[in-house]
This record gives C-alpha cells, structure tokens and sequence, in this order.
C-alpha cells in the first residue's frame, strides 16, 4: 500500500517548491509576468491555463509549477492536483492558492499505483505537499487508502481474486478494527437459505460465499452496506461475447465499494452499528451451470425465473437485500456493477442512483454535490414492473425488452425489501476507460464518498 502518510505534512515553512495556480481568465496577466525564458517555455508548450494542465518553468531563484485550474481560478478541488503530483520530481511543495475541502485527495492519488504485477524501483519518488491547515490531513489519508485498496481490489485479475480473496480483504478489515465476520459458503449457502446467491456460483469450482461483517455497539442505529461480489462474470451459459467479458474482473466492484464505505465509516467512529454484506460468486460455466429458463428460490421466498444468466448480479443480490432486511436496519446502501443500461443513459463516469425514500434521495444528493462525488437518480418507475412478470414464477429476472434495463434491474432487486426501509442502490461502472490526472486507466471509486458524507450527516455527534 502507498505511505500516505509520507505525502502531505503541516507547513513549517521550511524549504518549498511553489505550485501557482493559473486559471483561463487570469492567463495573460500571469504571462505578464513571467520572465522572456519563462515566456517562450509557456507559448512553446501551448499552456493557458486549462485544467490537468502542469508546466514547470524557470525563475530568479530556481523554478516553479504553473498549474492550469480551467476556467476561473477557484479553490482548488478533488483532482485539482493531482496533475501537479503526476508532473513534478521527488520533493517538497506549497500550493499557492486556496485549498478545498477535498483537494488533498488528488494530490494523494495521483502518487498511488497497483503495483502488485511490476517491478520494484519504477517508482519516482515522494511528492509531499505542505498545508497550513493540519486538521485535514488525517481524513485525506483515510480516505485515500480506502480507495487505493477498492482500486487494487478491482484492478486485481480473477485468478488471484476470487470469493476466498474477497472474503480475506474483509477480514483484514476486521482484524484491524475488532469487527465480527461470518461466511457461509458453498452448500452451508443452501442450509441457511441462500439458494439464489449458491445457484450462480454453483458451476465454480471456487465456491461461492456469503461474508457478513458486523461492527459497532448494540445500542446505536443499524445501517446495512450490501455489495455484489461476482469476482468473474463470463455471462455463464448466455457467454458473453469476448469484448464484454475483458472488463468483468470488476464486477466485484460493488462489493469493493461496500467494504470501503465500511471503512470509512469505522474510521469516522460514527455511532452506528454497521452490518456490511457481500454476496461472492464466480458466474461460470459448467455441467452444473444454471440454464435460461430454470426456475430457482430466493431467501425472501419468491421464485423467480431465469430469463438470461448474464443477469446474475440481481440474483445475488436478492438473497443478500433480503438477509439485511430481516435485520430491520435504519436504511440499506447497496452498490453493484449491475447494468450496462446505466452506462448507456449516464455514460461510465455517472452512477445511477436508485432510491426508494425522498429525504435519503435529497440528502445523497446534497452530499454528492458537497464531496464532488456525482450521482444521478433515476426512477423507480412502477408501471415498469410488469416488464419482470413471468407466466411460471414470481417474476422474470430480466425485463421483456430492450428498453428501461437500468430501471428493471433496480426494480426487480425492491421486490426484496419492504417499503418501509430507506434504501439506495447504485448502479456504477467502477472503472476509468482513459487515464486522467489521479486516475489512471482502471478501477474507478464512484459514490463512495457522497455515501460517507451523508452517513456522517445522518450519524455523525455534531
């Protein structure tokens, strides 16, 4: 894991390399006054001022970074730095400018790599920044390293992590924080009445697993963090063309966001007690392999036919909705990589936000514009239920078209809970398809924090 820690300090006023923010607007006075050498390395590498745009130039007493901030100069924000932590040699550095409240985390990003397939030694060295306000630095570097491990998780190929490695990455959590974890895995799944999450991993030889992990004192509020935790998706019999299946290492990814979240929160000390739950499965193809067309239980008791095996992630996920209901939490978060319909709407960077309580929905979205964080809701539109209706079950896992499959997926996965528990799922992609600034091409962490910021504001001793 990345020292953290080693990449931002209080500001002492020691020794510091400036970092000066230039906006579009404020361009051409700062070309002003620059020196001729300075100007000619501006105009020669077409810098104005754009955003992620870094150029380091010369000055009386030795150099600075000028850093592009777009189009008005504001404080800066989530990934305001993170291309001035990418640009710069080993040392250390003093942001001129006003920080937000979120801007560490670029900057602490940007100097993160999952390294775990390379080489030692093809890392440069630490850029550590100097801030004259201290009390951010601790929540920056939680925060941080919650993401860095949802990343390494997502990034981490199948075959060094499946259910048994996603059960050990809760674990781990659970060993540093004295949290509680229990699993169910394989036929034990049928005994205790999770026989939809054991048949979409029956066909694995890595059995399939339910991880629970509980934290928190008796006496505070239940919150339930639910994750889906397909860590191969092949489609299973409906098989996935090979471009579709490149990507499905991540379809754990909401299970990485729920053990993040958790995280968090635990790091937050909030007054809750946290109920986190991961349905872990490999969708593989086998003589055990379930079929379109069968039929199979849920622990809520419904039945519920098979219309493709490639819709796998709801059927998990119903089992494990229905576990966190029955402990009758004070609301249920649940994240999954579960639709490319979403993607289709809102693109890879936009989570969907389905919801099933007005206050929640608002407070989410609030936080999200708060922590720079995006959601964006869709609706639970009812009439569209009967696009789930089956001639011989309960209800048909896919819908019977192609339209709406972001909203049917949200759908089918509300016939697992009851009303009257506050509930949010989001649908997200988890993934960066082209590198930026702090992000590299790969696992993408989305929500996460709009989700903590509104658990705080709901939970947190104010």
């Amino acid at each position: 894991m990345t020292d953290f820690a080693a990449l931002v300090a209080p500001d002492r006023g020691e020794a510091a390399v400036a970092i000066r923010p230039v906006s579009e607007a404020g361009f051409e006075a700062f070309r002003s006054r620059l020196s001729p050498a300075a100007r000619a390395a501006v105009d020669g590498a077409g810098f104005r001022g754009r955003a992620d745009e870094a150029l380091i130039l010369p000055e009386a007493e030795g150099w600075f970074l000028a850093l592009g901030t777009g189009p008005n100069e504001v404080p800066a924000g989530r990934w305001t730095l993170a291309a001035a932590a990418a640009a710069l040699p080993e040392g250390s550095y003093r942001f001129q400018g006003t920080l937000g409240p979120h801007a560490l985390h670029g900057w602490l990003m940007a100097q993160h790599r999952f390294a775990r397939y390379r080489k030692a030694g093809e890392e440069k060295g630490a850029r550590r920044l100097l801030v004259s306000d201290p009390a951010g630095i601790g929540p920056a570097i939680t925060a941080a390293e919650a993401v860095a491990e949802l990343r390494d998780l997502i990034d981490t190929p199948a075959e060094d992590m499946g259910p048994a490695e996603l059960e050990a990455a809760v674990r781990a959590l659970a060993d540093q924080v004295g949290a509680r974890v229990e699993t169910l895995v394989g036929e034990a799944l049928l005994d205790k009445n999770f026989p939809a999450l054991h048949a979409v991993g029956r066909a694995s030889p890595r059995r399939p697993r339910l991880i629970t992990l509980a934290w928190g004192a008796e006496t505070h509020p239940l919150i339930a963090l639910v994750g889906k935790g397909i860590t191969f998706d092949t489609g299973g019999l409906n098989l996935k063309p090979g471009p579709a299946m490149a990507l499905m290492k991540k379809d754990m990814g909401g299970a990485a966001h729920a053990l993040a979240l958790a995280r968090l929160v635990i790091a937050a000390r909030l007054p809750v007690r946290l109920l986190l739950v991961i349905a872990a499965a490999d969708n593989a193809v086998s003589g055990d392999s379930l079929r379109p067309g069968d039929v199979i239980a849920t622990r809520k008791g419904l039945f519920v036919e098979v219309g493709n095996t490639d819709a796998e992630g709801r059927l998990v996920l119903a089992d494990a909705l229905a576990l966190a209901a029955e402990q009758a939490p004070a609301l249920i978060l649940d994240f999954a990589t579960l639709t490319g319909a979403a993607r289709v709407a809102l693109g890879p960077d936009l989570p969907a936000l389905f919801v099933n309580d007005e206050t929640l929905a608002a407070d989410l979205l609030a936080a999200a514009t708060a922590t720079e964080d995006p959601l964006w809701r869709l609706p639970l539109w009812a009439p569209y239920r009967e696009m789930l209706r089956s001639t011989v079950a309960d209800l048909n896992n896919t819908p019977d078209g192609p339209f709406a499959g972001a909203i049917a997926g949200a759908l089918f996965l509300e016939h697992f809970l009851p009303a009257h528990i506050p509930w949010a799922h989001l649908d997200l992609y988890a993934w960066y398809g082209k590198a930026r600034p702090g992000r590299p091409k790969g696992a993408a962490a989305m929500g996460l924090f709009a989700c903590a910021a509104m658990l705080d504001r709901r939970f947190g001793c104010r």
